[in-house]
């Protein structure tokens, strides 16, 4: 037999992808097995293993994928047969989250287990709406119940007397369909009706809706807000500091889903920069960036690089794709000795600084055009330059160079194509509504189009921001119409210019 893996019970946090812990990450990254909640985050996910096995254990009120014995079986089997195993919980595993039947399960049947506490969403959800569950002078104490339990029930293990007269703040998880009977029950047992009290609905996520007003209101103000579950409600004064301390829903992109349509090796900092102004991100990758077939061509001028007095990058991709057939070679950066180097912008120079190298020319504006004023400004005009590309790169900077009489080597670094795999993402993303999409180059406008069949109605419908003129170019003469586009090419600028377009109303509402 196997040694048994061991079967980590990891909380997953209230849905903020960022509020795992740094612990609980590290075992989703390299464990065997996943086995998830319905409401682990996509985002999280993602980071598994790509040959991890993903098991959907997702447990909804009414809708049960697996049985809470099933869930206690699988993690079982899963550990006889020596896999290591991330047990993904929503919030924290020993907050109603019956993580304690799972580690009784697998300590009765001889097994090892251990738990990584997450953030509890009662603490979470408050925090994020702007609600401390905690005040000085208010609360100095808070409870937290599961609302799964009809207060009418004799069996209830609540004794809702004493949970109406503890004072502090009252926290209920689970809590959207016995409501009515945990507020009526409150106040019967002596909460008054004017106490503060506040729902917070998806809380700590894009989704979250927050509402706030008189106990003995909140489900009537819940319901015409169109709250509905997962929700918390919380009860007593704190409820009443929502409106000054109020700060993850105030962000300018908040509540806005916003496409991405880099690849997805390259999405992260966009996506990274619209999610710290409050946005939902959608990745949909139009474009996805392959190694070239053959190596030869390449291969031939990383052993000649010593014969260019410049060598030419737009992109990043062109760097990482050199840099790694000259890693290949067994060379290292003292291959780009004799030549100067030129990066088209800041992001394709801070790639050539992550393996080592600085660029020696970089236009005060991001692009060939720019680049080739900086050429045509210098006292020695390029000799011999070796331009690294895409296979589809443009022919403009190329040309320009061979004017100024230099010999340009333009070598293929790298393809893009279109990722089939995002053609049906793409068409559920606009189906679930969209009100931002951005380009940030012609082959994702293109290529996006292309995976919408042609259909660009529904682009339309959303603000469309582009990162510079040429990828705007592209967008309109597919029949895309342009709303916003980035004064400096870069992906702050693009954030940049979506952000200043809410000021002056030029966003989708």
């Amino acid at each position: 037999m196997s040694t048994p893996g061991t079967v980590y019970l990891v909380g997953a946090g209230p849905g903020d992808p960022g509020l795992l812990t740094v612990r609980g990450l590290e075992i989703l990254r390299s464990a065997d097995a996943v086995v998830f909640d319905s409401l682990a985050p996509q985002k999280l996910l993602s980071e598994a293993r790509a040959d991890a096995k993903m098991i959907d254990a997702g447990k909804r009120r009414g809708n049960h994928r697996m049985s809470q014995d099933e869930i206690n079986a699988e993690l079982i089997n899963l550990s006889r047969a020596g896999e290591s195993v991330c047990r993904l919980k929503g919030g924290d595993p020993f907050v109603f989250g019956r993580g304690g039947e799972e580690a009784s399960a697998l300590r009765e049947a001889g097994l090892p287990w251990e738990v990584v506490p997450g953030i509890t969403s009662p603490i979470a959800a408050p925090a994020y709406a702007g609600i401390p569950i905690t005040q000085r002078g208010m609360a100095s104490s808070f409870t937290v119940v599961t609302g799964s339990e009809d207060p009418n029930q004799p069996d209830s293990l609540i004794d809702w007397e004493a949970l109406a007269k503890v004072g502090g703040t009252l926290a209920f998880v689970m809590a959207w369909k016995s409501m009515p009977k945990i507020v009526e029950s409150l106040i019967a047992n002596g909460i008054t009706p004017e106490t503060p009290a506040a729902l917070v609905q998806w809380g700590t996520t894009a989704a979250q809706k927050s509402v706030t007003g008189r106990v003995d209101e909140i489900v009537d103000l819940g319901i015409a807000a169109g709250v509905g579950a997962p929700v918390i409600l919380i009860v007593g004064e704190v409820s009443s500091l929502r409106e000054q301390l109020s700060w993850f829903d105030t962000r300018p992109l908040f509540g806005r889903r916003v496409l991405i349509t880099r690849a997805r090796s390259q999405a992260s900092r966009l996506a990274d920069k619209l999610e710290a102004h409050g946005a939902e991100t959608v990745q949909v990758p139009a474009i996805e960036v392959l190694p070239v077939e053959d190596f030869s061509e390449l291969d031939s001028v990383v052993g000649k690089l010593a014969e260019y007095d410049w060598i030419t990058f737009t992109s990043s991709n062109g760097v990482q794709k050199l840099w790694d057939r000259i890693v290949a070679a067994g060379l290292d950066a003292r291959a780009f000795a004799s030549a100067k180097i030129a990066a088209v912008g800041p992001s394709t120079a801070r790639a050539l600084g992550s393996v080592g190298l600085t660029a020696d020319l970089v236009p005060d504006n991001f692009d060939a055009e720019s680049l080739m004023e900086r050429f045509a400004a210098l006292d020695v005009a390029p000799k011999h330059v070796l331009f690294p590309r895409s296979e589809i790169g443009r022919e403009s900077l190329i040309e320009g160079l061979r004017e100024m009489g230099a010999d340009v080597d333009p070598v293929t670094a790298y393809r893009t194509v279109i990722s089939d795999a995002s053609a049906q993402d793409a068409i559920e993303a606009y189906a679930d509504g969209i009100d931002i999409t951005t380009f940030t180059s012609s082959s994702s406008v293109e290529n996006l189009v292309k995976l919408l069949d042609g259909d660009v109605t529904q682009i339309n419908e959303s603000l469309v921001a582009c990162i510079g003129p040429i990828t705007a170019e592209t967008a309109q003469a597919n029949g895309i119409e342009v709303n916003v586009m980035a004064e400096e090419q870069t992906i702050d600028g693009l954030v940049d210019a979506i952000l200043n377009s809410l000021k002056t109303g030029a966003a989708v509402e």
